[in-house]
């Protein structure tokens, strides 16, 4: 008979999640997740793979929860541009926030960190990319479609501005100190939908 498993798989991913989003995956050791998850190596390795699974699997889960976010956001009825506005100034506002800006975005992070040499990550932060250009060329198209953007405006080109604004503003949000900075740039880049 096979034994149930101690623990609640779900709840150690999650945990697992927020360790290497607070720390990184170079700075988090399988010793490091063997004590913050308070399960044994063997059943780690049984449940989840080896420290790179478990990561990728963190990072699917984060980008599973910030998708519905987003498509709320930026896919309600009527105007499309307030929605557009008011997800750059939520990424600003977060990027200034204090008790978030230090762990940044979890996707950014990994871009930064694992992106440049590990094909598996660099997959799953062009599909979290994606999906966010997507959800912004969407909600452009609609605007530019209902006359709150002109007709001479690029929404794909647009949408990738964005895209590559947002991503930066975690970035420089998680080193700067000067909230001016972000909330500056992501003002400047907003009037260009005016």
């Amino acid at each position: 008979m096979a034994r149930s498993k101690e623990f609640d798989p779900d709840a150690v991913l999650q945990s697992a999640l927020e360790l290497f989003w607070r720390r990184g995956y170079e700075a988090t050791s399988m010793a490091d997740l063997v004590e913050h998850l308070g399960i044994g190596r063997a059943s780690l390795y049984a449940t989840f793979g080896n420290k790179r699974d478990l990561y990728l699997k963190a990072l699917d889960r984060y980008g599973e929860a910030q998708q519905p976010q987003l498509v709320r956001e930026l896919s309600p009825p009527g105007p499309a541009l307030p929605a557009v506005r008011a997800v750059v100034r939520r990424f600003a506002a977060e990027a200034m926030d204090e008790t978030r800006r230090a762990r940044g975005c979890f996707v950014t992070n990994t871009a930064a960190e694992l992106a440049p040499h590990d094909p598996a990550a660099t997959l799953r932060v062009e599909m979290g990319w994606e999906h966010l250009e997507t959800l912004l060329h969407s909600a452009l198209v609609r605007a530019q479609a209902q006359g709150e953007l002109p007709a001479g405006r690029d929404p794909l080109a647009l949408a990738r501005l964005l895209l590559v604004l947002l991503q930066g503003l975690r970035v420089v949000g998680k080193a700067s100190s000067d909230p001016a900075r972000v909330r500056d740039a992501a003002e400047q880049a907003l009037a260009l939908l005016d």
